[in-house]
């Protein structure tokens, strides 16, 4: 082959090699010397520019400043974007509604509402609350551009001097982008959006328009929000006529307003004021004579029938008649909420009690709890320990990991697919990608085969993966969507419970389990009226029924093992000895959330415990502070036992032998049948004659759309036969249909 290639002689060679090799020699040569041509007369130009000396030092910090200026420039940008994602222009108003709330039984509790707050422009709002407003909170607002770093500055050293905090740092213009913006948290992270928004309010609004926002929605205490609320609410008059005495006390509520609220702690609101008016006299506002008689003669305030507001459910309350209430055209409205005001102290006091005991041991300081009828009526919303240092309310906005209490939707889907309680599954680890889950104690399962029931109650984290990888992730989402539950996300891990949900939510996903497995949307409005007293909102005559969305078989058996959570699981200090309890713990990676949420045949709660700034616990689980938390409130709770069994179990002993003997006196004490009607009928803003008629035709209209059975004739004993059924017998099937009706109250 080689001699065909390189034959001799100058017409029979085929391919001339040496003439390529000398033209590829060539232009390799002219292209290199054409390359250092132009390099030469590159470095002769630039020669002309050469730098030494005192230039050449000024010209490389020229350079370093300008890479180290765009260097600092894109970290700035990526500081600040997170707080510009946290920007809402929707937040500055508070929306058009004036309502007043009222509670189940007609009672009225509080107020919320942008007329109840601004009504008051700022050129009425007298000066000595003004300055007394600017003396106390922030002396040099009209100088900074949103963060005052000198006062910053002076009180890091005030406080490294007295080590602790006593004097704060932040500004007006501070303060009312936390209160628009963010959560309550204590971190670094949240106070670098702090900064960059309250530099984008000033960006934005002139100072008055600061000042005037930061004064109609401070909260002052009282479940007053703005200094117009607070005034009526504490003085029984307009912000336009307090003193310059009530001014210093209303300027004093900014920094602590349960703590310094003369209702809660007169002392500490007395020697708040004088500091205030201290504060006037330093900052040069006015002269020591000018406050003498502000001293002298200290603010006296109107006495208030029920201070203890449940403003952690009014919050939310409002939220939802703003739902409602939208498109209506109606914007002034007094609502029948669900509220029951014994049970949301008893929730308050049982969370608040075990974060004060044990939350400094276990370093928690946050928590929260829902609870709720089995159909979703919510009767307590505890969304913190103390409404006044923080409004964030942790039950219905705060979105955290919910653990092993998410594991119950998981066998749910499982249950769906045509399991039964009894159903052997294996103990094992399967992957998902390079992640293997473990259980609690480290293994990555025992690899034996095990019940259902089992499973669930030993809170195997194996398991509840294994299921959800083989039954379908796609499948467990949907379940999660049909029970009213966002924030899931797919992942490999979310069968334990790795995405943010809300205590709302959480409970109202337990709910539909409770109730037989119709769906549960929790609700606090009863009805709305108008100004006028026209009733605009029913949820009787407006709300459709409850659509069946989980099979009875499901929720009957699912309730079944959750009973075994408690009484052979996780969940033990749940354990109520009047009736039956069901429920699920759940604890969060690196112990940042423990969670217990369960119900009865009467209350469906649900209980958070952690950190806002999502620090880990020391080591706290959802069968240990939620748990006896949740035992804690339900134990106070349920005041009778006038309640159904929950669907798949059978009825308590308790409570067999107290229906027994209610059923004798429905029988032979004409007083407590009349006692009974009585405490049946319902506080209602309408009189009872027109609530009746629109029921009656909230059902015929529903029978005329077909979404109501016609009702059958009513049937009469065969021949032969008189009397009712043996009471014993009847009044089980009562407690496991969960009859409410059938039952006294």
């Amino acid at each position: 082959m080689s001699d065909w290639f390189f034959k001799q002689g100058g017409r029979d060679r085929i391919f001339d090699w040496l003439s390529l090799d000398s033209k590829i020699d060539s232009l390799i040569s002219e292209t290199w010397g054409r390359i250092r041509d132009s390099w030469n007369s590159a470095s002769s130009f630039f020669a002309r520019f050469k730098l030494t000396g005192w230039k050449r030092a000024a010209n490389e910090l020229a350079c370093e400043t300008l890479t180290l200026g765009a260097g600092g420039l894109i970290l700035l940008y990526s500081m600040a974007l997170p707080a510009f994602m946290e920007f809402d222009e929707s937040k500055y108003e508070t929306g058009k509604f004036a309502v007043t709330f009222l509670d189940r039984n007609g009672n009225e509790i509080g107020n919320r509402g942008i007329l109840h707050d601004d009504a008051v422009p700022l050129e009425e709002i007298p000066d000595t609350l003004i300055k007394a407003a600017l003396a106390t909170e922030d002396r040099r607002f009209f100088e900074h551009f949103g963060v005052d770093f000198y006062g910053t500055g002076r009180a890091l050293i005030e406080n490294l001097r007295a080590s602790g905090v006593v004097q704060g740092g932040s500004t007006i213009t501070q303060q009312l982008a936390k209160n628009l913006f963010l959560s309550p948290e204590r971190s670094i992270q949240r106070k670098l959006k702090e900064l960059f928004l309250a530099f984008l309010l000033e960006s934005r609004h002139s100072k008055r328009e600061i000042l005037k926002m930061y004064l109609d929605r401070a909260y002052m205490g009282g479940g007053a929000f703005g200094v117009e609320a607070a005034a009526q609410f504490y003085f029984g008059k307009s912000v336009k006529e307090i003193s310059m005495a009530e001014a210093a006390l209303m300027a004093g509520l900014f920094k602590a307003p349960t703590k310094y609220a003369p209702h809660v702690d007169l002392a500490a609101s007395r020697a708040r004021t004088n500091e205030v008016l201290s504060n006037l006299v330093e900052s040069g506002f006015y002269t020591a004579g000018q406050v003498h008689n502000a001293r002298l003669y200290p603010a006296r305030i109107v006495e208030h029938n029920n201070i203890n507001s449940p403003d952690w459910f009014l919050d939310w309350a409002f939220t939802e008649v703003e739902r409602i209430a939208r498109g209506k055209g109606e914007y002034v409205l007094t609502a029948r909420t669900t509220v029951d005001l014994k049970l949301q102290k008893s929730a308050e006091q049982a969370l608040v009690s075990t974060i004060k005991t044990q939350g400094r041991y276990k370093r928690t300081r946050a928590g929260a709890l829902v609870s709720m009828e089995r159909d979703g009526a919510v009767r307590a919303i505890v969304g913190g320990t103390d409404y006044g240092r923080s409004q964030f309310n942790r039950a219905t906005s705060a979105r955290r990991q919910p653990g092993s209490s998410f594991k119950p939707y998981v066998y749910a889907l499982a249950l769906e697919s045509g399991m039964k309680p009894g159903t052997t599954v294996r103990d094992r680890s399967r992957s998902c990608g390079r992640w293997s889950p473990k259980n609690y104690n480290g293994s990555y399962g025992s690899g034996r085969r095990i019940p259902l029931r089992y499973a669930l109650a030993k809170s195997l984290n194996t398991t509840a993966v294994e299921l959800s990888l083989s039954l379908g992730r796609d499948k467990l989402m949907e379940m999660v969507r049909r029970l009213g539950v966002s924030g899931v996300r797919k992942t490999c891990s979310m069968a334990l419970g790795d995405g943010g949900v809300t205590v709302l939510e959480h409970v109202g996903g337990y709910a539909t389990f409770a109730n037989d497995g119709k769906l549960v949307k929790p609700y606090g409005i009863l009805e709305l009226v108008n100004s006028r007293g026209e009733l605009i909102y029913s949820r009787e005559r407006d709300e459709k029924p409850a659509p069946q969305i989980v099979p009875k078989r499901v929720a009957r058996d699912l309730n079944k093992m959750l009973y075994q959570v408690v009484h052979a699981g996780t969940g033990g200090r749940a354990k109520l000895d009047f009736t039956h309890a069901v429920g699920k713990t759940g604890t969060s990676s690196s112990y940042r959330d423990a969670w217990f949420v369960g119900f009865t045949g009467k209350y469906v709660t649900g209980v958070w415990l952690g950190n806002d700034d999502f620090r880990p616990t020391g080591r706290v689980t959802g069968g240990s502070l939620p748990a006896q938390t949740w035992q804690a409130y339900m134990s106070v709770a349920h005041t009778d036992m006038s309640f159904p069994t929950i669907p798949g179990l059978q009825p308590h002993p308790t409570q067999v032998a107290e229906q027994q003997r209610l059923a004798y006196l429905r029988q032979t004490d004409p007083a407590y049948r009349a006692r009974a009607q009585q405490q049946r009928s319902t506080a209602s803003l309408l009189p009872e004659s027109t609530r009746k008629a629109l029921q009656k035709l909230a059902r015929a209209m529903r029978k005329a759309n077909g979404k109501e059975p016609a009702e059958e004739p009513e049937k009469k004993n065969p021949p032969g036969t008189s009397g009712p059924p043996d009471q014993r017998a009847d009044l089980r099937r009562r407690l496991n249909d969960g009859d409410n009706n059938s039952l006294a109250r």
